[in-house]
């Protein structure tokens, strides 16, 4: 393996090149923002620090590198192209219909840890699977993190931070490239390196600072990471168009293609480029994973007689008490509400598979999809009136492919006394929009159980709605439930009309059913 610095700036060179040559032939993307992390991320890749098994992507102990900068991906594409996985022709396909190399980074492109893109989300997903590798898998492998300087304005970066300080990951790396443009001008912070230390550092986290365009410092810095003891940043200062006069820390080049004679032009200041090199990434640990096999315990199976009142929300706790200790990989995540969605319930089964998020729904979701995907079954809950400010990261998550349950609680007008701004109304149609998505709404404790493993079973996002308040069981033990289907509860050959209930509704339709029954209407 070739880790001379010269080597590595060698294959920077020709990253860059491959950056201008895609996107001009693309006549879009993101040059300039793919320019300034060049060198942070090939001394990264090549330097003999990041470990990866470039013929199985999805090998348990490859490191994780995350583009949270999601419009970098010219850049991204070009490091598996030196990685010599992606050809040449394949770069100048970027964004094409018909391409794997999109203009974010998706799950098409085999290589993409997670679909980026809609900024300050990257970090959570990061957790997530650092908290895998920590915690479940109980491997070293680490994950490293590439964040633009701009998306450091998000709230949910920062949760990111403090849930990373609360898990003490050390196995998890921030790259921030402080390259101090954004889209419109000079992000909060400029190149004011000193206030975002003391903001990382205010968060537990420890920092190194580096010059994001001298490789041989860049080496230096990773290789520090061997000691690392607590989650790490790395904040590089770089510029945005580095390697070209005229792109180099230039405003308004944000999301421009450079045309043919601009092209030409800064191919020309890049100087000579070997298009034949290729770099080496250094081969990962070989680790098997014991898998304990769970047989379903009866001790956690509830029964329930028909007419008993018990609330979903309540019914749906002692449901993952029964999934847990019969499917090792689920794993529950709460945002400090436990007690009230009955999440809690998961704690006398396993305490190591409840993740407490706290109030933090942003940053709970990415987790819950970083968890995903390293082949965990998460199911994350809340009030369901929250899921909407974390609708963002939900709406992203379909395009990771996510496989993970929702529950919002205390849904709908029927919550009451707690008032209009707790009432979940939006819930439903919010989630009915995700691709292969499924919304489940139970009416009783039995329905909550069998319709939860149904979820549980199924291999993407899902939402289940439960209620606050207690209602009659209205199902038997051997009442069987599908995705999609439906259960007939009352009818006779005198039916004037079919009324549709679902969740608390039902109940206020059978009590019409009564009511219209006693003047001689059927439905």
């Amino acid at each position: 393996m070739n880790t001379d610095t010269h080597y590595l700036e060698s294959l920077a060179r020709l990253a860059r090149y491959w950056i201008i040559r895609s996107t001009t032939a693309a006549g879009s993307g993101h040059p300039t923002s793919s320019f300034s992390a060049t060198d942070l991320m090939v001394g990264l890749m090549f330097g003999g620090v990041f470990r990866y098994d470039v013929e199985n992507p999805e090998y348990r102990n490859n490191d994780r590198l995350i583009f949270s900068k999601g419009h970098a991906a010219p850049l991204y594409y070009a490091l598996w192209a030196l990685a010599d996985v992606v050809s040449e022709e394949d770069l100048l396909t970027l964004r094409q219909f018909d391409s794997v190399l999109e203009g974010h980074p998706t799950m098409r492109f085999p290589y993409t840890e997670a679909a980026t893109g809609s900024l300050g989300q990257g970090l959570s997903i990061g957790v997530g699977m650092a908290i895998n590798a920590q915690k479940f898998d109980s491997l070293p492998y680490k994950t490293y993190v590439l964040l633009g300087d701009s998306e450091l304005a998000e709230g949910s970066v920062w949760e990111a931070f403090d849930s990373a300080r609360e898990y003490e990951l050390s196995n998890l790396v921030a790259i921030v490239d402080m390259n101090r443009l954004g889209q419109r001008g000079e992000t909060m912070e400029g190149h004011n390196g000193e206030r975002y230390r003391a903001k990382c550092e205010a968060f537990g986290w420890d920092v190194i600072e580096v010059d994001g365009h001298s490789m041989e410092s860049i080496q230096a810095v990773y290789r520090q990471l061997e000691s690392q003891s607590k989650p790490t940043v790395i904040l590089a200062k770089t510029y945005k168009g580095y390697g070209v006069s005229f792109l180099s820390d230039k405003d308004g080049w944000h999301g421009k293609a450079l045309n043919d004679e601009e092209a030409e032009k800064a191919l020309e200041e890049l100087g000579m480029v070997d298009t034949s090199l290729r770099g080496e990434i250094a081969s990962p640990e070989m680790y098997e994973i014991d898998r304990a096999t769970l047989e379903g315990d009866s001790e956690w199976y509830p029964r329930y007689d028909v007419g008993e009142k018990v609330a979903t929300r309540k019914a749906y706790g002692q449901a993952l008490q029964v999934l847990a200790s019969g499917y090792e990989n689920l794993i529950v995540l709460d945002a400090e509400v436990s007690n009230s969605t009955y999440a809690e319930k998961m704690k006398e089964v396993d305490t190591q598979r409840f993740l407490e998020m706290y109030i933090a729904e942003q940053n709970m979701v990415g987790v819950a999809l970083g968890l995903s995907r390293r082949g965990k079954k998460p199911f994350v809950s809340t009030f369901a009136a929250f899921f909407t400010r974390a609708f963002d990261q939900i709406r992203m998550a379909q395009y990771s492919e996510a496989n993970i349950a929702f529950i919002g609680s205390h849904a709908g007008v029927s919550i009451g006394q707690d008032g209009s701004s707790q009432m979940a109304i939006e819930d439903i149609a919010q989630f009915r929009t995700i691709l292969d998505g499924v919304v489940v709404y139970p009416s009783d404790a039995v329905s909550t159980l069998k319709l939860l493993e149904k979820l549980y079973l199924h291999q993407c996002i899902s939402y289940m709605r439960t209620t606050r308040m207690d209602t009659p069981v209205l199902y038997t033990d051997e009442t069987d439930f599908v995705i999609g289907g439906s259960e007939t509860l009352r009818s006779s050959e005198r039916d004037q009309i079919t009324v549709i209930g679902a969740g608390v509704t039902l109940h206020e339709t059978l009590q019409a059913y009564e009511s219209l029954r006693d003047q001689g209407i059927e439905i």
